[in-house]
């Protein structure tokens, strides 16, 4: 029997890379992962949609930077407020994910994993998987294929 997370087997347990936004604590599979980064420099790119905040080199590699922020329609950090990049490749191409902070990685097992509540914001709802409810706070478990998907249909739409 298999849940709502790609691959993951009633029984089982997942893991996830933890990360903060808002005072919210959201996580991803800690398998879709490729590095975690410190502040960088983020060049703008003309324009770009919104959710775009520029791009960034990696090791020889342009990564396209998302603004989580603006992804889930939250408010903007403080002027000077750090921020830290999670890289994720999706369909051959390196993009970053600018958080808050980024935690740790928490094994949850598949029988505590929930269906995203209804209750939730609709702008959420289409970009999570589903949730855990952990001790003092609920972690909302991002479907990152989704978010990208979603950014390129805006941007499809736009032109």
């Amino acid at each position: 029997m298999t849940t709502g997370i790609k691959g993951a087997v009633s029984g089982g347990n997942r893991e996830f890379l933890t990360m903060a936004v808002a005072g919210q604590l959201f996580g991803i599979p800690v398998l879709q992962v490729q590095d975690v980064l410190g502040e960088r420099k983020v060049t703008r790119v003309p324009l770009a949609p919104k959710e775009v905040a520029g791009s960034l080199n990696l090791r020889g590699r342009i990564v396209t930077a998302i603004s989580l922020r603006h992804m889930l329609c939250m408010a903007g950090p403080a002027r000077d407020a750090k921020t830290m990049y999670i890289v994720v490749d999706h369909q051959g191409e390196l993009y970053s994910l600018i958080v808050d902070t980024v935690g740790e990685v928490l094994s949850l097992p598949d029988r505590d994993f929930e269906n995203t509540p209804a209750t939730i914001d609709s702008s959420w709802r289409e970009l999570a998987l589903g949730i855990y409810r952990l001790k003092d706070q609920l972690l909302v478990i991002l479907d990152v294929p989704a978010m990208l998907e979603k950014l390129y249909v805006r941007d499809e739409n736009a032109a």
